[in-house]
């Protein structure tokens, strides 16, 4: 069964700062990184990745800095600032909300309740 992307596009903000919550990384990285984590569930293009991480920087929640390879071309890093670990906190405890309220009504069981 595949992923409904609906449900993906409000979340993918969340996973990339959480990713970078725990180190730097340049695009690609990120990429791999959730497909890996996700086991194989999302596979973020880099056309929709720079988009968020350029929306992310323009918030003040991410930077840039170029940094060295291995094979000598510069990379570009993403680093999530003070004031985006703060948003990453305040996302994670709306995420918790909003997926325990998505998993009590799934469960079910309480019938229909009469008003």
């Amino acid at each position: 069964m595949e992923l409904d992307r609906s449900l993906v596009s409000g979340s993918m903000a969340l996973l990339i700062m959480k990713l970078l919550e725990e180190c730097d990384m340049y695009g690609y990285q990120m990429i791999e990184t959730l497909k890996k984590r996700s086991d194989d569930t999302f596979h973020l293009k880099a056309g929709t990745l720079y988009p968020l991480l350029h929306g992310l920087e323009e918030k003040g929640l991410v930077s840039a800095y170029e940094g060295e390879a291995a094979a000598g071309k510069p990379r570009r890093y993403y680093h999530l600032t003070r004031q985006g670990h703060a948003a990453l906190e305040e996302k994670v405890e709306s995420w918790n909300l909003y997926a325990h309220a998505v998993t009590q009504v799934l469960k079910g069981g309480q019938g229909c309740v009469g008003i």
